[in-house]
């Protein structure tokens, strides 16, 4: 998962979940195999609570199945699926049973601690009772009860979008997953990323990891790796800018050890307080950073330049980044505060990283 993006001003356009899509796609291809007609479009029930038309890519209608596609569109979301083709190809089975195929671009299972069992295809539940939902009721209504399906949801170019996520970190191996509880994708909203740092949690702790290493993102973790090449993959957590959720989360999890990496443009409002970081909610306070300056000792004349400055990055340019350096000591005591006490349990180090990958370790030696 890359580093988060700024969000843009103004109003910005919802779009769809994956699991919007590819029910989309599974109720129109059953309804074509029924009527034995190509559909053209589909109107499915959204768990967000209304009916929503899709426009189809293609309809391509055989005697025993069918496959329909739909072109994702993610609104004004920087999601790594928007634009992607979604598809399932449906055929009637006699079993009874709605049952899930992996089809190419679509990850499978492979690690517990997961919603969606070891060896299924990565369609979570929500995305699943949303299509068996629509499938039963359209089967009903054409006396076709009785009858089960077989449903193969496809992504095209699926391993490729993957390869843009954390997917392969939590076990998912050789495409994306289904995803969605509502239906709706609302822009930059926090609620897929901390969905996703609570599954990568989930993994880790039912793979038996009792450290976990949690970052900002790619940047922070290259470095951090080089320190702990002992530890997998799925002990990395991406906590994006919500680092209060990870730790909330960490703390009812058997978690041991945490050690949180962070940049000091990131640091500097985690020790006012912020545990939500991003530059579009909360900038850095010049004057808090004034003040903790002040307390612990820097002459008057260094302190009015801190206010000068634009961006909290430029605070390397008054105080050397060392260990020994008392201001990030007191950065980083501020910020181990504001953390330890929502994981009282667990014990907690803190890695403050610059942009050349020099850290500051916390509590060290001249804490």
């Amino acid at each position: 998962m890359s580093e988060l993006l700024p969000i843009p001003d103004g109003p910005l356009r919802t779009g769809f979940t994956t699991g919007a899509c590819a029910t989309a796609c599974t109720k129109a291809a059953l309804l074509a195999l029924i009527q034995q007609k190509e559909v053209e479009e589909i109107t499915i029930f959204l768990p967000v609570g209304y009916e929503q038309s899709f426009s189809l890519l293609s309809c391509e209608l055989k005697a025993i199945e069918c496959t329909c596609t739909i072109r994702k569109d993610a609104g004004d979301d920087p999601d790594v699926t928007h634009g992607a083709i979604i598809g399932s190809t449906v055929s009637l089975n006699d079993s009874g049973q709605i049952i899930f195929l992996q089809g190419k671009g679509v990850g499978k299972v492979t690690l517990p601690g997961l919603e969606i069992g070891v060896g299924e295809p990565a369609i979570n539940p929500v995305p699943r009772q949303m299509i068996e939902n629509a499938c039963k009721k359209l089967l009903a209504e054409h006396q076709l009860a009785n009858k089960g399906l077989d449903i193969t949801i496809f992504v095209q170019d699926g391993e490729i979008i993957a390869k843009r996520t954390l997917n392969e970190r939590l076990g998912i191996i050789g495409g994306i997953s289904i995803l969605g509880t509502t239906g709706i994708v609302t822009p930059f909203s926090a609620s897929s990323y901390i969905a996703s740092i609570t599954q990568g949690i989930d993994v880790a702790v039912a793979n038996g990891a009792d450290q976990l290493i949690i970052n900002s993102g790619a940047k922070s973790e290259k470095n951090l790796k080089f320190l702990f090449p002992f530890l997998p993959d799925f002990a990395f957590i991406h906590y994006g800018n919500w680092i209060g959720e990870t730790l909330e989360k960490i703390a009812h999890s058997p978690i041991k050890k945490v050690t949180l990496g962070i940049m000091l443009g990131k640091s500097v409002k985690l020790a006012e307080g912020m545990l939500d970081t991003h530059s579009g909610k909360n900038t850095w306070n010049k004057e808090f950073v004034y003040e903790l300056a002040k307390d612990t000792g820097y002459p008057q004349e260094l302190l009015e330049q801190i206010l000068l400055f634009n961006m909290a990055g430029r605070l390397i340019e008054l105080f050397s980044f060392t260990s020994s350096e008392p201001f990030y000591q007191a950065l980083l005591k501020a910020c181990y505060q504001n953390c330890s006490v929502l994981i009282p349990s667990v014990e907690l180090v803190l890695f403050l990283i610059n942009k050349d990958g020099a850290y500051i370790k916390y509590p060290n030696e001249f804490s």
